[in-house]
């Protein structure tokens, strides 16, 4: 797979190149990349006070957005379990640099997500070489597809799915005596399990522009996906059951629907894939 990837770069607009070239020319697109975060890093780095009192804090910040919203739509809707319990824990560190690590963690993930649309761009400079014309006009506004899903996957992470996840875990008691336990979460726990929510939804929200590129390609049809909407719904109803506890449907639709319509977007476009795909293939057969 490898060996034919390196052939199609050759007879892109690259030209014939040894592998030791490909292996240069991968390095340089990394290393864009890696400037990319640091410059995004540095500058987080330098407002790491604001960032984190403001931002990172934000799920756990009892007058976060997203408690008031849901909240007052809990009222509206007369479903007060929407309104979930504040989390009143308080961060802890059991070394004296661990703050500034923390510093440092908090900078370069940021850095990471803030520079995405390039790396993926970098990305995208390296593979264009070995599409064929036809591939890159299927493959128009790539990078503004990709990027936007991973940021509404971000978002989605942050204002919903954290503040559910962070109040269910910070209150939960294994024991019926109360106070006999008292959760002090570490300053890396909280980022470690906050980077895998935002991230984690992040990559999660490509649902759709997998389903496109896997069509475009002919590993799955929308057959396949239709058919497999059933255990999609089981399984999208479960995950949302395990994210908000609370026993009532509502708030359990308020994490399934917005999964739910990826997977229908996914199928939407693999669809959309399938179609060009087979025009493709009928204006080949007229010419042969």
């Amino acid at each position: 797979m490898l060996q034919r990837f390196l052939n199609r770069r050759n007879s892109g607009a690259a030209g014939e190149m040894p592998f030791i070239d490909h292996l240069e020319a991968l390095r340089w697109h990394v290393v864009r990349s890696l400037v990319a975060i640091l410059v995004f890093a540095v500058v987080i780095f330098s407002f790491h006070g604001w960032v984190f009192g403001n931002i990172i804090e934000g799920p756990i910040n009892p007058d976060f957005i997203s408690y008031r919203l849901f909240c007052d739509l809990g009222h509206a809707i007369h479903v007060p379990s929407l309104c979930m319990e504040p989390v009143t824990v308080k961060m802890q560190t059991t070394t004296y640099a661990g703050q500034f690590l923390g510093a440092f963690t908090l900078a370069f993930i940021g850095g990471a997500i803030a520079a995405f649309p390039y790396i993926f761009w970098e990305f995208w400079q390296f593979t264009k070489p070995a599409l064929k014309e036809n591939e890159l006009k299927g493959s128009r506004f790539a990078i503004f597809w990709v990027s936007f899903f991973f940021f509404l996957g971000v978002l989605f992470g942050y204002f919903v799915l954290g503040p559910f996840t962070f109040s269910f875990l910070a209150n939960f008691q294994i024991s019926d005596l109360p106070g006999s336990i008292e959760t002090h979460p570490t300053l890396n726990d909280y980022l470690k399990n906050l980077t895998n929510i935002i991230v984690g939804c992040g990559i999660a929200f490509e649902l759709p522009v997998l389903a496109y590129v896997l069509t475009k390609v002919g590993v799955i049809k929308p057959s396949f996906l239709t058919s497999k909407r059933r255990y999609a719904v089981v399984i999208l109803l479960i995950v949302a059951a395990f994210i908000t506890p609370s026993p009532d449907w509502i708030s359990q639709m308020i994490v399934f629907i917005p999964l739910m319509s990826l997977y229908e977007l996914g199928v939407l476009v693999s669809k959309r894939a399938a179609k060009g795909r087979k025009e493709k293939e009928e204006q080949q057969e007229e010419w042969s």
